[in-house]
């Protein structure tokens, strides 16, 4: 037995030898290393010059939205943040891809699509807020759900974010137009009480007036419009006050005073024929009342 495995060990002992002998052994011990370094060095290159190429595509995005190729825009945007969502960059093409969605290829549930996951995988982004006021605007003026509407308004206003006083006018008018004019008219009053200096004043008084007129609060209605027009006879929502304290006159059946107030707007309202039509329907209802008598 001990024979038998000292043939076997120099039988192996001979092929090693006769490998290292070969001369394709030979050449795999030299161009293993040099393989192995150029691997490494490949790598490293491919990973020195990533950060570059992805700026390049960036660039190359951007340029496509200035020429309006907008689904390629994207197409490169998404190489960047699919492809390499740790990459400095990616959020903010994350974020121009929504952009790019909702302003110019009017794809608003995509682009909605495309804020909410900018806000789940890169909460802490700069470009978080500016989503946000995007999706707001989205669901008011484009999709019409004025109740998410609100709460992304009440979102943006918790977050300290600016120009409060408009995401102020805008959670407030979301109320208006659900007809909730109780919680709009709180909401209007809030931005009289929170930014008394902001240039959407006289119209939040105008508008505050509206809710009173709609609730049907008639003198309430009324005492809002009059203030307008004491305070403030010149501002351009003058006019509108004007016109609206006619209306809240003509409700209360006091049509000789809406048909003065209503003649004073003629030649300066911006809506003639509205004008024109409304001081003949108070006219009929006056020739009516006299009829009648």
């Amino acid at each position: 037995m001990e024979v038998e495995r000292l043939k076997k060990r120099l039988l192996q002992e001979e092929v090693k030898r006769r490998r290292r002998n070969s001369p394709t052994y030979r050449l795999l011990v030299v161009l293993v290393p040099v393989l192995v370094l150029l691997i490494g060095a490949g790598i490293a290159y491919y990973v020195s010059t990533l950060e570059e190429r992805l700026h390049d595509t960036f660039a190359e995005a951007e340029a496509l939205v200035l020429k309006g190729e907008y689904d390629a825009a994207i197409g490169r945007y998404r190489d960047i943040y699919e492809d390499h969502p740790d990459f400095v960059l990616a959020p903010r093409a994350l974020f121009r891809t929504g952009e790019v969605q909702n302003l110019f290829l009017k794809q608003f549930g995509d682009a909605l699509l495309s804020f909410h996951q900018l806000e789940q995988d890169y909460p802490d982004a700069i470009f978080v807020s500016d989503a946000l006021i995007h999706e707001a605007a989205i669901y008011k003026n484009r999709l019409a759900d004025f109740g998410r509407a609100a709460s992304l308004y009440q979102k943006l206003l918790d977050r300290g974010l600016q120009p409060a006083d408009r995401f102020q006018y805008e959670l407030s008018d979301c109320y208006f137009r659900l007809n909730n004019f109780e919680q709009a008219r709180l909401e209007f009053e809030n931005l009289l009480k929170s930014w008394p200096e902001s240039t959407l004043v006289t119209e939040v008084e105008y508008r505050i007036g509206m809710t009173y007129a709609l609730d049907g609060k008639l003198k309430e209605a009324e005492n809002a419009f009059r203030t307008i027009l004491k305070e403030k006879p010149d501002d351009p929502f003058a006019i509108e006050a004007k016109f609206g304290l006619a209306t809240v006159l003509e409700e209360q059946e006091r049509l000789r005073e809406a048909l003065k107030v209503l003649q004073e707007l003629e030649g300066i309202y911006p809506a003639p024929d509205a004008l024109r039509l409304k001081m003949e329907k108070i006219k009929d209802r006056i020739a009516k009342k006299k009829k009648a008598v």
